[in-house]
């Protein structure tokens, strides 16, 4: 169900699009691969990375399943970074889709996601593997980069493949390109690579490399030095350093090394033992240093002849050519070439967007009280606004900015400021509606001006007694009471001829009547429950209840209905039930 909105932010790109049905498109896009794969070709389908490639890749997995199809003898995969990722995750989230994929889910407990033919691939090297003829799925939609882009660069010079575009991209990606100029087979594109540094770039950048390291080791030990002075200021050691008297044996024996006097004779014997230096573990603010050649794998250390090897950029014959570039010094370089298109470019919908007609009939079930259009071209903005215009009547406002308009879509309710009296507030009785607290206001506004003065409110009337004239107290109010009424009520009602005083701070109060003053008024019902949650309040509290033709009846006494004008009948016998029916209609309203 759509509720009426007050504002309504909606784009115009598909308001004058017509598109086609849905099975029209599947059919499209089966009769494309299949004549494809049968001519020995490829299929590149360019979708995003987590969104409608999962619709395409539900929908191609099932018509691999179907034996008529006769395409189990072909390659299907999906080529993303994170593709093995997206597939776990739309696992766990079939309750959050399609009523058609529950059911699949919930009666024959076989997950939608659970791709028998589609192989899951996160490289080139990986994609290499999967025999070919092949139906690929690969990002980005917009052919501006990921693998999307390597692969039509491979394939589209070949006229045995074929290009599936599934969005229409933003203007002046290659994408678009391709589906605004279908005819154009020969285009301009950058080619972007990592290229290995070599010569004069390599012996730079080692160089630098080696400053580097050189400086990163100063610094270090530089904050060694800190530290090991700070632990000697601290604690004094009690084991001698070799490095100040080297012994010419492995055993420590008396007298060797230097030996510091005491006051105190020694009790036990020293005997001979073995050099055991403690190693003080250094910390910083974080706790202790970590030394990353500790947790290196063995099998994973290079040798010296290796690093050398690799450092020098030379390669032997036996290593793969499809080496890991990010092991060693690289370079981004950039070229235009002309390439000539002689693959089959089709573009086939699969945006998920709502066409134009879906766009006004959606709106004309919301009613909005104001929309804006954005995102779209003049003529298709002109289009959905006459439209909405056209249904919505003069109870619909309409506003089409254009690029770095403000639109002031402000509603026309004025909020106004008053000061409720102490008396006045204890005297509220409050009734709690969902999330608020709801009362009726009986009071009387005062527009007395108020002076404020460090911090002390002082209403007119209450002057101070300084010693002023009797007639000028006198006088005051009379002339005080017409102007503060006009300040009063221009600050109330938005006058732009505001006048004010530096001192002085109109802000209306609000005082109760008195009782005999109060009129009376008619209770006001607000919440208004829904048939359904009603059932649930009466079945707990043990009255039979069941729907009826849209009426519910209750113990076949009571019939509870909802009448043209929104609101709730009750009908049946006075008995005990009607009462207590009644009263708990009324528990689920807040009464005011």
């Amino acid at each position: 169900m759509l509720s009426r909105p007050s504002l309504l932010i909606t784009d115009s790109f598909n308001a004058t699009y017509v598109q086609p049905r849905r099975k029209q498109r599947d059919e499209q896009l089966l009769t494309n691969v299949l004549e494809t794969l049968r001519g020995d070709g490829n299929v590149l389908i360019a979708v995003d990375t987590a969104g409608r490639v999962l619709e395409l890749a539900q929908l191609l997995d099932q018509i691999w399943r179907t034996k008529d199809a006769g395409l189990g003898v072909y390659s299907l995969a999906l080529l993303n970074n994170v593709s093995y990722n997206v597939v776990e995750f739309s696992k766990s989230q079939v309750e959050w889709m399609s009523d058609k994929l529950m059911r699949c889910f919930e009666d024959k407990r076989n997950n939608p996601f659970q791709f028998r033919h589609l192989s899951l691939c996160h490289g080139l090297s990986d994609l290499a593997r999967v025999p070919s003829p092949k139906v690929v799925l690969a990002s980005q939609p917009d052919l501006e980069c990921g693998f999307s882009r390597d692969l039509f660069i491979q394939w589209c010079q070949d006229p045995k493949n074929s290009i599936i575009l599934t969005y229409r991209t933003t203007p002046g990606t290659l994408a678009r390109f391709l589906i605004d100029n279908p005819s154009e087979k020969i285009t301009e594109i950058e080619l972007r690579k990592r290229v290995k540094l070599e010569g004069k770039e390599l012996e730079e950048y080692l160089e630098k490399e080696k400053l580097k390291k050189e400086a990163a080791k100063k610094l270090e030990q530089s904050k060694e030095a800190d530290i090991d002075s700070s632990d000697e200021s601290d604690v004094e050691e009690d084991i001698d350093q070799p490095s100040a008297h080297k012994t010419k044996h492995d055993l420590m024996m008396k007298g060797e090394g230097s030996r510091k006097g005491s006051f105190f004779k020694q009790a036990k014997k020293s005997y001979p033992m073995f050099p055991a230096p403690e190693e003080r573990i250094k910390w910083d603010e974080y706790g202790e240093i970590i030394k990353p050649e500790d947790f290196l794998v063995p099998e994973l250390q290079a040798t010296e002849e290796e690093k050398s090897k690799l450092e020098s950029g030379l390669t032997n014959g036996d290593e793969p050519m499809d080496q890991d570039l990010s092991d060693v010094p690289t370079k981004c370089i950039s070229t235009t070439e002309s390439i000539e298109i002689k693959a089959r470019v089709t573009y086939i919908d699969y945006e998920g967007r709502s066409d134009g007609d879906s766009i006004k009939k959606i709106i004309n079930q919301m009613k909005p009280r104001q929309l804006i259009i954005v995102h779209g071209p003049p003529e298709a903005s002109q289009d959905l606004a006459e439209c909405c215009r056209a249904f919505g009547g003069k109870d619909i406002k309409v506003y089409m900015p254009k690029l770095h308009e403000t639109v002031d879509a402000t509603s026309e309710t004025h909020i106004y400021q008053v000061r409720l009296k102490d008396s006045l507030v204890s005297s509220l009785q409050f009734c709690k509606a969902k999330d608020a607290e709801l009362a009726w206001i009986d009071g009387v506004l005062d527009m007395r001006v108020s002076k404020v003065d460090t911090g002390v409110i002082l209403e007119e009337g209450e002057l101070k007694d300084d010693g002023e004239d009797s007639e000028m107290q006198v006088d005051a109010p009379s002339d005080a009471s017409v102007i503060a009424q006009q300040k009063a009520m221009k600050s109330l009602f938005g006058d732009d001829e505001k006048e004010t005083g530096e001192e002085s701070e109109i802000i209306p109060t609000l005082e109760p009547l008195p009782p005999h003053e109060v009129p009376g008024h008619q209770s006001v019902f607000m919440n208004e429950p829904r048939l359904s949650d009603f059932k649930q309040v009466l079945l707990r509290e043990g009255i039979q209840a069941e729907f009826v033709g849209g009426v519910l009846v209750c113990n076949n006494q009571v019939a509870v209905r909802r009448t043209e004008t929104g609101r709730i009948g009750l009908e049946g016998c006075l008995c005990q039930d009607f009462y207590r029916i009644r009263d708990l209609l009324y528990e689920q309203y807040a009464i005011v």
